[in-house]
């Protein structure tokens, strides 16, 4: 059964994002502080990780470092709801694009229908799963 850790601030986010994966038949870990999600893929394997990109503390752009540095074939989802208007003569940040560039996987733009965050993990364990099989071939000769 794939694991899955889910980090998000907004407890309602989290238990909906929680529920919607354990009934697909994901084990899931939930945690709401991206400290917390650090020390989690310190201790255990996880196929793919889910994080919110804005919270206190440690924000999702320092914990996508951790993990990458923790587990660097690790899946991340990046989500975030923050949006910003463009400003007159400037473009607005683009966030997810930034959390990519840092090492996330896949992104995810909040609010999200069921269907959009399975698919995305659907592909991200897969293809994580995928990673993981070429290591071994390549460790087996």
């Amino acid at each position: 059964m794939p694991r899955i850790l889910v980090v998000d601030d907004d407890t309602l986010v989290l238990a909906a994002v929680q529920m919607l994966l354990v009934n697909a038949g994901f084990e899931v870990v939930a945690v709401d502080q991206g400290h917390k999600a650090v020390v989690a893929l310190g201790r255990e394997h996880f196929d793919a990780v889910i994080v919110d990109l804005f919270m206190p503390g440690m924000d999702g752009y320092q914990a996508i470092k951790e993990f990458r540095r923790l587990d660097p074939g690790v899946q991340i989802i990046a989500m975030s709801g923050v949006m910003f208007r463009e400003s007159s003569g400037g473009r607005a940040p683009d966030f997810l694009g930034m959390a990519d560039k840092l090492g996330a996987t896949r992104s995810l733009h909040k609010p999200f229908k069921p269907a959009e965050l399975l698919e995305v993990v659907h592909a991200c364990v897969d293809a994580g799963g995928k990673q993981n099989e070429t290591i071994k071939k390549v460790a087996s000769y």
